[in-house]
């Protein structure tokens, strides 16, 4: 194994053991609130393998009102995870742990796989206190790995597999989809229309054939993330929540919700358009992420897992990192900030208050603008400093549709 590929080993494993250090009190002493907020080692992991039923090995998605709320792989992969515990006093520790062992393993691909789109700052994401703290939330390094190698193909002009990554990550976590708009405007930028189309369709496909044997089995189990979704109100992190705490309610908040991010979606397009060099999609990937997340009714903590290597990959070059760390900065203030809240709402005898939460989601928020603002001025002065870094980035016309 080269050199390279043996620090990246190394950071991740470094990045792996601290966050198992983070959420071992809740290992050891057992989720339950308000400790588990107290102690901000909440995790989903073990929450969810008791509340959907996983202990006794229920299909996930074969209740019409508790099917777990998320697309299907993931729920293939809470049930599959649930086989490899034994039920004992230990299982929901074990249940951590099993995950968190995958996880970590897809972790180092990432890792991995980040050093060789930006073999300049990959080390970024290992390092990143926000992103060791919240690697053991929720399942979502699952759709970050194929996310990611989505990105990649497409740039190395392999539109096939990087079709078919994007369908899977659509398929574990619904916000790759949104890689569909960046990746058109490139088709729209060279004028390659058929090849857009047939991109949008392959990736729609791979994702429509994960989903179709749940549509046709258990549609309402299937169906219920996306009710869910749709009637969640202005939910935790979320500007439109921060916003509430002030007594500032949004009625229609789907459609407001949906209106900003077209808003933002549409002024993105534009500046793209407008770039005098062709981006590449990890160059734009980012924003459009970005935008997604801050138009979003709920803005959870480990959305900085889905951020942070696309955030790599739009920086610039080394001089991009102070604002880089400024932003993970305000994201550690709000990572903080949401335990000791919950910690406080769930009756513990100290934590933060509800407008110190709002203030801390609108930090977060003023934060990514200006993050998202620094990084914007910079495309439009220069859009090709970071291909030429990595001769891999370097468009060719590989397996890509003829």
């Amino acid at each position: 194994m080269k050199l390279l590929a043996k620090s990246a080993i190394f950071l991740s494993l470094l990045a792996i053991i601290f966050s198992f250090i983070k959420f071992d009190h809740c290992r050891a002493y057992g989720w339950g609130a308000p400790q588990d907020y107290v102690h901000a080692c909440y995790s989903d992991l073990p929450s969810l393998f008791s509340d959907r039923g996983l202990t006794t090995h229920t299909w996930p998605y074969s209740s019409n009102t508790n099917a777990v709320e998320y697309p299907p792989l993931t729920g293939v992969i809470m049930y599959a995870t649930s086989f490899l515990v034994k039920h004992n006093s230990d299982q929901y520790r074990n249940y951590f742990d099993v995950n968190a062992i995958l996880i970590s393993i897809l972790f180092i691909g990432v890792v991995i796989l980040l050093k060789r789109m930006r073999p300049d700052l990959w080390y970024l994401l290992p390092i990143a206190p926000v992103v060791i703290a919240s690697m053991f939330i929720n399942w979502d390094m699952w759709a970050v790995l194929p996310a990611l190698s989505a990105i990649y193909y497409f740039d190395k002009g392999k539109n096939k597999k990087s079709a078919v990554m994007l369908g899977i990550g659509m398929a574990v976590k619904f916000f790759p989809i949104v890689l569909l708009l960046p990746a058109f405007i490139i088709f729209w930028r060279r004028n390659e229309l058929m090849k857009a189309a047939k991109f949008g369709l392959a990736s729609v496909g791979v994702w429509l054939v994960i989903n179709l044997p749940f549509i046709i089995t258990t549609p309402v189990g299937w169906y219920r993330f996306f009710k869910l979704n749709s009637e969640r109100g202005a939910d935790w992190g979320s500007i439109w929540h921060g916003l509430s705490v002030f007594g500032i309610n949004i009625n229609h908040l789907n459609l407001f919700s949906t209106l900003a991010f077209i808003f933002g979606a549409f002024v993105f397009t534009i500046l793209t358009l407008g770039l005098k060099e062709e981006p590449t999609l990890a160059q734009l990937s980012f924003f459009v992420v970005a935008i997604f997340v801050t138009a979003s009714k709920v803005y959870s903590p480990q959305y900085i897992l889905w951020l942070t290597p696309l955030a790599i990959l739009a920086l610039h070059d080394k001089k991009d990192r102070f604002a880089f760390w400024i932003w993970q900065g305000a994201e550690m203030i709000y990572h903080l900030a949401i335990w000791q809240y919950l910690a406080s709402y769930s009756g513990a005898h100290f934590g933060i208050g509800q407008r110190a939460y709002a203030l801390a989601i609108f930090i977060r928020i003023a934060a990514l603008g200006w993050f998202i603002a620094r990084l914007t001025l910079g495309s439009r002065k220069s859009t090709q400093q970071i291909a030429p870094q990595n001769s891999e980035f370097l468009l060719s016309a590989g397996d890509g549709y003829a």
